[in-house]
């Protein structure tokens, strides 16, 4: 083989890319993976996923504290401070402990880190910083960027997209999140707890968009409660700004009266589309579809052979474990072998307090493929307040509740709102891979006291035997 020619070659270091490409190398694959960062991870390391929940967890901590609501347990607390910088040193030095960490398996499983930016040059070989390489097989990793926003441009200064948000100097007074989606009610849960004043603006008339509309009515309630002020069914039409503070543009989503809002800080969270610019994807034989996405086939493949893509730029959730099971079960094709992920199946979470997560189809979802195939689902709740572990704790927001087919009892969904709802969604995926039934996990021995019980009872409630309901 010439020098630079690899068997694949991953364009894009992020959760898919890299995991793809140290998987591709455990297999015996020569494989290199290109990423123009400084450092490894994409955006889910650098500027997305981790730095977030860094910021998330500081915050929730200072909240406790300066808050008072940790005194119920006899912990007083005088004088709390906030050190911003300081909380911004410790996000930084996660992110460069997980980085440092992915460019040290990149060494151990002897893949090669090619650095810039690529473009393919024919469907078997790619520029990358004025040097060719060619491959066997090339994967399409690139991931996602923020969506823009016509008439709202982008300064990060005062008006900022989510690595703005991630990064800024000092607490808002006012905050305006413009969309009312997880990225959103992420970082303005940051915000609100630091002390900013915190504004959602959304089009749709609910939040959360795609997530279970019982679900999507308490989170709502819920973040009320906590002190956002939620427009719902508002559209921004435009944005100035003037001697530090931008003046909003609103107007309501089905037409009506304009208004302005005022804020010294206003975060775009609209969504994001897939990094496909500047690939030289025409010069694969590649196009994308209406929504930018690059179509595949169920082993990954594009419609030019040995040409893969994985994680955003592909149809289905922009979620980082979704590209990382998928970039895994690519490689395992590139190297001759069958990988699979289940795309019914794909857990998402909101880390908000409380957390928010899901797994399968919502009850809208579930009824409308019953309707269509002249079956029937039962649905099963529990409220966390009746839950032992989060009544100690105090933390007794939220509810859990299974979806099950009316017949064969399988588990359709599962949706929890609770404190650590992102770690109890991993019961629900394991048991729906397995097509438990919603009898399968009601009658499955849980840990008492914990907050898994609650899921159990939501089980149990399916078929209307809950215990402690």
């Amino acid at each position: 083989m010439a020098e630079h020619d690899y068997d694949l070659i991953v364009i894009g270091a992020g959760p898919g890319g890299y995991v793809a490409a140290i998987r591709a190398a455990q297999l015996g694959l020569k494989t290199a993976c290109v990423e123009s960062r400084e450092t490894l991870g994409g955006t889910c390391l650098n500027v997305g996923c981790i730095p977030s929940k860094a910021l998330l967890h500081a915050s929730e901590m200072y909240h406790e504290a300066q808050s008072g609501s940790l005194a119920k347990f006899g912990i007083d607390f005088k004088g709390v401070s906030l050190n911003l910088d300081q909380m911004h040193a410790e996000k930084v030095k996660a992110v460069s402990e997980l980085t440092g960490g992915i460019e040290f398996l990149f060494k151990k499983n002897k893949v090669d880190w090619l650095k810039g930016r690529a473009a393919f040059t024919s469907a078997n070989s790619i520029d990358v910083a004025g040097k060719n390489y060619t491959a066997k097989n090339i994967m399409v990793a690139t991931g996602s960027s923020v969506t823009p926003l016509p008439g709202v441009e982008i300064d990060q200064k005062v008006i900022v997209d989510s690595t703005g948000a991630l990064a800024l100097p000092k607490v808002p007074k006012h905050m305006v999140v413009i969309g009312g989606g997880v990225i959103g009610l992420e970082l303005g849960s940051v915000w609100l707890r630091l002390g900013a004043q915190v504004t959602v603006v959304e089009y749709l008339d609910q939040i959360l968009p795609g997530m279970d509309g019982e679900v999507r009515k308490e989170a709502a309630k819920i973040f009320k409660k906590q002190g956002f002020n939620l427009r719902m069914g508002t559209k921004v039409t435009g944005a100035t700004v003037k001697g530090g503070m931008a003046t909003l543009t609103v107007e309501p989503s089905a037409g009506g009266a304009s208004e302005t809002i005022e804020a010294d800080c206003v975060l775009v969270a609209i969504g994001r589309r897939p990094n496909t610019d500047g690939l030289g994807l025409e010069k694969a034989g590649l196009a994308v579809n209406a929504r930018g996405q690059i179509e595949i086939g169920h082993d990954f493949q594009t419609n030019v052979p040995g040409i893969y893509a994985i994680g955003d730029v592909c149809p289905g959730p922009m979620l980082a474990h979704k590209a990382e099971d998928e970039g895994i079960a690519a490689a395992e094709f590139v190297a001759g072998l069958t990988g699979i992920v289940n795309h019914d199946v794909i857990p998402g979470v909101v880390y908000t307090y409380p957390e928010i997560a899901s797994v399968g189809l919502t009850e809208e979802e579930a009824k409308e493929h019953a309707s269509a195939s002249g079956s029937e689902i039962k649905v099963g709740k529990f409220p966390m307040m009746a839950n032992s572990r989060a009544k100690t704790n105090r933390t007794t927001d939220g509810f859990v509740k299974v979806i099950a087919d009316a017949k064969t009892d399988r588990v359709l969904g599962v949706h929890i709102i609770a404190s650590i709802a992102g770690s109890m969604i991993a019961e629900a995926a394991v048991a729906m891979e397995f097509g438990a039934t919603s009898e399968d996990i009601a009658y499955t021995c849980h840990a008492h006291p914990t907050h898994a019980e609650a899921l159990k009872e939501a089980a149990m409630a399916v078929t209307g035997k809950p215990i402690h309901m």
